[in-house]
């Protein structure tokens, strides 16, 4: 009986930190938000020459609820004036992927935030 009472305390321990890695595992693999923006070719910034990602934008961005963020991601190309694009963002790695989006894609609150007719 003394033995199963001593090994309590490191039964939870353990439980303790499962449930720690799968909360972390969580914020840093799945957790991700999506970002609206409006591509302005004078918030780009020239990074490498040799590298495959040879241009940097900072652009701000919304949310679907278009709470505003400054994001930053890189490119292999300028990326056409105007156009709108759709970034998934992770908490640790920053923008995963994006894609060009239409007008009409756009959620209200970014449509209002990015003064889209």
């Amino acid at each position: 009986m003394d033995s199963i009472k001593e090994k309590i305390p490191m039964i939870i321990a353990v439980i303790v930190a499962i449930a720690l890695c799968g909360v972390a595992y969580y914020f840093l693999v799945y957790q991700q938000s999506n970002y609206y923006t409006q591509i302005d070719n004078t918030k780009i910034q020239s990074i490498s020459a040799t590298d495959d990602m040879k241009y940097e934008y900072t652009l701000d961005c919304y949310n679907e609820n278009g709470k505003k963020k400054e994001i930053k991601f890189r490119t292999s190309r300028e990326l056409k004036e105007d156009s709108y694009l759709k970034l998934e963002v992770m908490v640790t790695r920053g923008v995963k992927t994006w894609e060009e989006v239409q007008a009409n894609e756009l959620p209200e609150k970014v449509k209002t935030a990015l003064n889209v007719k």
